[in-house]
């Protein structure tokens, strides 16, 4: 084997390896898919039928339409890039996106908490904990590490 056709075949052995290392596994592709899904369902159930979103004894008024169309931006735009991240294989950027999901979930969880929706706030709470799960899984340096908030 001369030295250029085994240079070919290290080259191509390493790129391989880099494929591999970089690709987005099942696990937080599967999560990602679920947070879209169920962002985009937010959405339109904001935009269609606020009245999903409260109790059956709240009143549906112009503010709460107002309010129903600043979630159903905010769940679009989450939607829209977490499918586009998945899309262009954007390891990092799903990464962040799902780190940001999950603190928006936590962040639900607690309201839900705190105005007394219990069972709500519990299934919330474990769609946070996957999301950070997954955004853990793609990043060389998790959010939980220091590393991960230093510049590199």
């Amino acid at each position: 084997m001369s030295a250029h056709e085994s240079g070919s075949k290290r080259v191509q052995a390493n790129s391989s390896l880099v494929r591999e290392k970089s690709a987005i596994g099942w696990w937080p592709r599967a999560i990602a898919i679920l947070g879209a899904l169920l962002l985009a369902a937010g959405a339109v159930i904001a935009l269609f039928h606020p009245a999903m979103l409260v109790s059956g004894r709240d009143e549906i008024n112009g503010a709460v339409h107002i309010y129903a169309g600043y979630l159903a931006s905010r769940n679009l735009a989450l939607a829209i890039m977490l499918v586009a991240a998945l899309l262009f294989g954007a390891k990092g950027m799903l990464s962040n996106l799902l780190l940001l999901v999950a603190l928006i979930q936590l962040l639900d969880a607690v309201m839900d908490v705190i105005e007394g929706r219990w069972p709500v706030a519990a299934g919330v709470a474990v769609l946070a904990v996957l999301f950070f799960i997954a955004s853990g899984s793609l990043s060389v340096y998790p959010f939980w590490k220091i590393r991960a908030w230093k510049t590199h």
